[in-house]
């Protein structure tokens, strides 16, 4: 048979294949240059920017796990007028979309830095609710249904880029989290974020991380992951992005059969900079063997009993 046609579209943005980067794993894209052809990803998704300079947690900030890996960077980034400024300018001239994760303290900091990326070359916004709000006294965004709707409509009226949700697993249920955001006129939903978790050095009786719980990720929460895109998928009717251990097509299948749209590789960068490359051409490789035209057929096509 001919070429797979794997191209998707997320809230109007098309993208030639469904595999993007996951925020916090690839830098601002040009990092990874060296080791990987950016032109062939379905999108590049930046590491969160928020509105002033971040100098991020205190050192040790990662710590591997047993299939996987705890980080507390702490939002590291130089502020959104430097991202636009030194980081965008090369991001446009790779020739995909360009997906920003933004973040703030508040819904007004978010809405700022929604506005100031209303530029030239940033395809959509993804807005991590998995921050402390200081104005509902430290409560994280994303396991609150109200909070998570208005800072969802704030941002959407904010900016004329598809705004995309990237929700927290860290919630008793996802789906009512998923309805809020879709309810606040989400476009698209990105999930999961990390795990909260925690690792201990027994010798010394102190915690390994300097934060001392970080955001577990990797193949470990796998399952996780797959069982909460199911399930969001079937709450909502918003194009999903799945996330959460991918190393390979056959895991990113699983997320597609489940429901998603699209799909993007975390952890996996770190251990292979090229792993995405693998992953496209994976998802190729299984269209042409199994006799699958387009990719989108396979988006929910998982059979159950």
């Amino acid at each position: 048979m001919s070429a797979p046609d794997l191209s998707v579209e997320i809230a109007g943005v098309r993208l030639q294949n469904p595999v993007m980067s996951a925020s916090g794993t690839f830098g601002y894209g040009m990092e990874y240059e060296p080791y990987l052809d950016l032109s062939i990803l379905g999108a590049i998704v930046t590491k969160a920017v928020t509105l002033e300079e971040r100098l991020g947690n205190p050192p040790p900030r990662v710590r591997e796990t047993p299939a996987g890996m705890l980080n507390a960077i702490g939002l590291q980034n130089p502020g959104v007028e430097v991202f636009i400024r030194d980081k965008l300018p090369a991001l446009r001239g790779v020739g995909v979309p360009v997906i920003v994760n933004i973040s703030g303290r508040s819904v007004e900091e978010f809405v700022r830095v929604a506005q100031m990326l209303c530029v030239d070359g940033v395809a959509a916004l993804e807005v991590n609710v998995s921050c402390p709000n200081v104005q509902e006294e430290g409560m994280y965004f994303g396991v609150d249904c109200d909070l998570t709707g208005r800072l969802t409509a704030a941002v959407v009226d904010a900016c004329d880029r598809p705004v995309i949700v990237k929700l927290s697993p860290n919630v008793t249920d996802i789906t009512s989290i998923a309805r809020a955001a879709a309810e606040g006129g989400a476009h698209a939903l990105s999930l999961i974020n990390t795990l909260v978790g925690m690792s201990i050095d027994t010798e010394r009786r102190r915690p390994h991380l300097g934060n001392v719980t970080g955001g577990l990720s990797g193949p470990a929460i796998r399952p996780i992951a797959v069982r909460m895109v199911h399930e969001v998928a079937r709450a909502v009717d918003l194009p999903i992005i799945g996330m959460g251990g991918i190393a390979n097509a056959r895991d990113a299948l699983e997320f597609i059969l489940a429901g998603a749209t699209a799909v993007a590789v975390g952890t996996m960068n770190f251990v292979e900079p090229s792993a995405m490359a693998a992953v496209i051409d994976g998802l190729a490789d299984h269209c042409r063997r199994h006799g699958v035209a387009r990719i989108t057929d396979l988006v929910g096509a998982l059979q159950v009993g």
